[in-house]
């Protein structure tokens, strides 16, 4: 198997990183190193937070990314990324030099770069702050998914963070386990194991993957590292000689059955060894795999075939044989696996696979892209420039997956679930506060959504919002990984949100928790207002009759109320009047009958006023506390012009303006008439007449009735007769508004055989 090494190329970094260039063609090689030059002049001199050269490191990711064969495009946003830290606009000046593609990943980098280690190692964690930890991991992971719009930008995080472990492990204080860094480290490694190291796993980057869990687990357990990798060097001389044996004996028999192969033996993963003794509670010599080789044939037959010959030489293990050619694993992985033993017992772990199976299980995502999108020219460096949409799906179920393994949730998820999972990618965005934590949002959300998702009140103090350091709109849509800060007034300048956030057509709230926290202040203001004016209304009642000592709680309750709060909104809502006191406190007859007409026309002007301003003197249907009720006469619906008329003691019949029945009162008293107008009506439906003429057939009825259906008409009565061939029919119908019932009239038109429709 091949090793991925770095050429660091730190003794002189003014010489060409050759590495770096590896499988390009002269002019994809050419723009490559123009940016290993302009590190070379840019960033000399310049320390990474982790105290390591930037050039040193952007030196080193770049052959590295060389090594997994990546693109040109890859291979400059990998050298140049670092540099985010030290250029605001580095994107910017990237595109403008080496293309969009560059510039496109590097924006993705500087979002991904924000998300390196937030707290300590497990071992440091109390369990609250661990249920924190794995709280944020989940968000991270999820964040990932959102930003996965090219497998290239993760392929180079996954660099970028194996250089700085290399770094750490070659520091002298972290060999010293001493100093500032040594905490760094440990955060970085802590944050590997659980992130970075899964996810290069779950996309086949298995060289990656080991090198990122060896070199975590030298910097967590420094001691257990020691120890794993002692016991594989005493064992060394002794394996390599049954490994070789074991290799020149299936070559041989292979050679003998036609089937030319290459066979190496395979590296030891000092983690996977631990991690397996740990697991299965066995000791370092009841380990199957730490005796292994690979074999490499040419086709799927010959892998079958070079199996069988396999078990043929030695005794198989059956529990340890697993077929992934036929059951691939879920990121693609294809391979025999096999373990056999010797007459001594002694145990070999043997891998069959094809050259293409191979190059996948070395380079995973990234060869299996360059075989899928560049043919016979993917090894040569060559790749399509933009990932496509099934690209993006193929990556999301690498991904998903990858969340899946690491959250251990339940069973395998199925085809349907993924699809299900990755639409629902759509519906959330993931943007960080000023203190780089990770806040996940409805998709659409805005800095009005991101505030009252941090807290309510900072919500309700929201004046501005800044996104990535720039004032923007409240309403402004929020976009994966941008930084948001809220400018919040203070003391008497907090006054609150405004109605305006709750217009859907101004779109300042997405989120329905968001715009329920501000329906409940304005709740909440509104039963304050209530209150003061029952009270004030109260107290003018008892200072009237000489009882300002009266406790005001044994009041409410001589009235019927619990405590005083309730009978305050009683007296605001004037459900009963003032002198409802007087009556309860001297002992007179409380009921004094109905209220008059003159009674119920004051308080209905009085309600005028005070609903006010807002309302400019006019009853809203549906909002104000009086009771009103729809005119049966003329079934009006919004938005027909209405107006009111106070019947007696039964509230403000509401009436359309032309109604037959209301001209005559309007005559005789028009005192009684309230101006009126429609209040908030989304999701409301109104009983309307609907009168229909048409020339009377078999089915008419039947075709009325799909009309109503087909436009989504509840009808909740039904007449019809029929004279002389010509059949006249009356619908009461629900509706929800003018324009649907205009719509429903049009329709109606259109049935074969009506000639006349209208509204009542």
């Amino acid at each position: 198997m091949v090793s991925v090494t770095s050429t660091l190329a730190t003794d002189n970094p003014d010489q060409p990183s050759a590495p770096a260039l590896a499988l390009l063609n002269p002019t994809d090689a050419q723009r490559v190193e123009q940016a290993l030059d302009y590190i070379r002049s840019h960033a000399n001199g310049q320390v990474l937070d982790t105290q390591e050269p930037a050039i040193q490191h952007m030196l080193a990711v770049a052959d590295l990314l060389a090594e997994l064969r990546t693109d040109a495009d890859t291979r400059i946003a990998g050298a140049l990324g670092p540099m985010v830290f030290f250029d605001k606009h580095l994107e910017n000046h990237m595109e403008a030099r080496f293309g969009a593609e560059v510039g496109r990943m590097l924006a993705s980098l500087r979002k991904l770069f924000k998300m390196r280690s937030m707290v300590g190692p497990n071992a440091a964690r109390s369990a609250i702050e661990t249920l924190r930890w794995a709280d944020q991991m989940e968000t991270l992971r999820k964040m990932l998914l959102a930003m996965a719009t090219d497998v290239r930008v993760i392929m180079i995080r996954l660099c970028s963070r194996l250089q700085t472990l290399r770094h750490f492990t070659a520091h002298p204080d972290i060999k010293a386990e001493q100093g500032p860094l040594w905490n760094y480290a440990q955060q970085h490694a802590q944050e590997t194991l659980e992130l970075y190291a899964p996810l290069a796993n779950r996309l086949g980057l298995w060289q990656l993957k080991w090198e990122l869990e060896d070199l975590s687990f030298r910097i967590l357990q420094p001691n257990t590292y020691k120890n794993v990798a002692k016991m594989l060097d005493e064992k060394r001389t002794e394996r390599e000689a049954f490994i070789e044996s074991a290799m020149q004996t299936i070559k041989d028999a292979l050679l003998r059955a036609g089937i030319h192969c290459e066979i190496s033996g395979r590296p030891k993963h000092i983690y996977s060894i631990w991690n397996k003794m740990r697991g299965k509670g066995v000791s370092f010599d009841k380990l199957y795999d730490v005796r292994a080789c690979r074999v490499i044939v040419g086709t799927v037959d010959e892998c079958y075939t070079a199996l069988g010959i396999v078990h043929n030489l030695w005794q198989p293990i059956p529990e340890e044989f697993d077929d992934y050619i036929s059951k691939p694993k879920p990121n693609g992985y294809r391979s025999l696996h096999t373990v056999v033993q010797d007459p001594t017992g002694k145990a070999l772990e043997v891998q069959i696979r094809t050259e293409e199976m191979h190059q996948f299980a070395e380079y995973g995502v990234a060869a299996h892209w360059r075989y899928k999108e560049a043919g016979t020219d993917g090894y040569s460096g060559a790749s399509r420039a933009e990932g496509a949409f099934e690209e993006r799906i193929a990556l999301l179920r690498q991904l998903l997956a990858w969340q899946k393994d690491v959250t251990d949730t339940l069973g395998e998820a199925s085809d349907w679930a993924q699809d299900m999972q990755i639409a629902a990618l759509n519906d959330h965005v993931y943007v960080f506060t000023p203190q780089a934590k990770i806040v996940e949002l409805p998709t659409g959300s805005t800095p009005l959504d991101f505030a009252y998702h941090v807290h309510t009140e900072l919500g309700h103090r929201c004046r501005g919002a800044k996104v990535n350091g720039q004032m923007v709109q409240l309403n402004t849509p929020l976009e994966n990984g941008q930084t948001i800060e809220i400018v919040s007034a203070r003391g008497d300048a907090a006054t609150g949100p405004s109605r305006d956030w709750l217009n859907p057509t101004q779109k300042y709230l997405v989120s329905h928790r968001a715009r329920q926290k501000v329906k409940q202040w304005f709740a909440q203001q509104e039963r304050r207002e209530t209150l003061d004016r029952g009270k004030a209304m109260a107290d003018k009642e008892l200072q009237r009759i000489g009882f300002t000592a009266q406790n005001q709680d044994e009041l409410a309750q001589k009235l019927g109320y619990d405590k005083a709060e309730d009978l305050y909104v009683a007296l605001a809502r004037e459900e009963i009047r003032p002198r409802a006191i007087e009556h309860a406190l001297k002992g007179s007859p409380a009921d004094e009958g109905p209220l008059s007409d003159e009674e119920q026309i004051e308080i209905i002007t009085r309600r005028k006023g005070q609903s006010d301003s807002k309302q400019s003197g006019v009853l809203v249907v549906g909002v104000s506390t009086l009771m009103t009720n729809l005119a049966r006469c003329c079934r009006p619906a919004p938005p027909d012009p209405i107006i009111g008329f106070v019947t007696r003691g039964k509230g403000v019949s509401i009436h359309r303006l032309g109604c037959s029945n209301l001209a005559e009162v309007m005559r005789k008293h028009p005192e009684r008439l309230i101006e009126t107008t429609w209040g908030e009506s989304d999701g409301l439906h109104y009983p309307v007449d609907i009168s229909i003429t048409a020339n009377d057939r078999q089915g008419l009825l039947r075709d009325i009735t799909e009309v109503f259906s087909r436009d989504k008409i509840n009808v909740i009565g039904v007449k019809t007769e029929s004279t002389r061939g010509v059949a006249k029919m009356q619908f009461t119908a629900e509706v929800g508004s003018g324009e649907i019932l205009r719509q429903a009239l049009s329709h109606l038109l259109e049935v074969d055989g009506v000639f006349d429709v209208r509204r009542r």
